[in-house]
């Protein structure tokens, strides 16, 4: 087993304020039949192309907000938005999005591992997000927008674990790291309306008020794992 080299964590990682926001008007809730805006064309890898990366799989608040973050990772070759950490089969955004499964929204993150380690982007995740808030992130709250670093096999889960270790170690969180480390059972796509919506609907309040923020905190603390171009 490698030893693991935890990078030395600073206090500019994202605290409590990460993704508030006080303006009801901008909280990621379900509204039935809501139409979106398609401003920007969009490429997408084929399942052929993918097979040959690996895979990743974090929850950490609404769905939107995380893919555009890992999206902007470098390595990093796909994201799709979806719902895991749950037991019913084929969950919708109706149901997720109104409390009614135990799903949560997530992401399943496909990476090169010559250019980004599994361990890097277990600092992604919790470097953009509060791991301390229960059940929500930013304005949206449910346990559908709780923190959860899933794992696919024992040595991913004992790299969460040593890292999440280190936080508490060096003290980074002045409340108790609420994040879940749950074995990933299956990931379940979202429907297409919702990948790549940032970049689909700029024009989006939650986006402008939420998302880009959210995406700026986390391109300013870590320069080093930028995409070129994503400055």
């Amino acid at each position: 087993m490698m030893k693991l080299q935890i990078p030395i964590l600073i206090l500019t990682l994202f605290f409590a304020t990460s993704c508030q926001s006080n303006n009801k008007k901008t909280e990621h809730t379900f509204v039935e039949g809501a139409a979106y805006e398609s401003n920007e064309e969009t490429f997408k890898l084929t399942s052929q192309e993918l097979d040959k990366y690996e895979t990743a799989y974090f929850a950490s608040g609404c769905f939107w907000c995380v893919e555009a973050i890992f999206e902007s990772v470098k390595g990093v070759k796909e994201v799709v938005s979806g719902y895991a950490g749950g037991k019913e089969k084929n969950p919708t955004y109706e149901r997720v999005g109104r409390g009614l499964t135990s799903h949560a929204e997530a992401v399943e993150v496909y990476y090169d591992p010559k250019e980004i380690t599994f361990i890097e982007l277990v600092q992604v995740f919790f470097g953009s997000h509060d791991p301390t808030s229960l059940n929500r992130q930013g304005p949206d709250r449910g346990p559908q927008y709780r923190s959860i670093a899933f794992y696919k096999n024992e040595e991913e889960k004992k790299i969460i674990d040593t890292y999440i270790a280190a936080l508490k170690e060096q003290q980074v969180y002045d409340a108790p790291i609420v994040t879940e480390v749950t074995k990933l059972r299956k990931f379940y796509d979202a429907e297409d309306y919702h990948q790549d919506y940032e970049k689909r609907n700029p024009n989006n309040s939650y986006i402008r008020n939420v998302s880009v923020p959210r995406l700026n905190r986390f391109k300013q603390n870590f320069p080093e794992y930028l995409k070129k171009g994503a400055h």
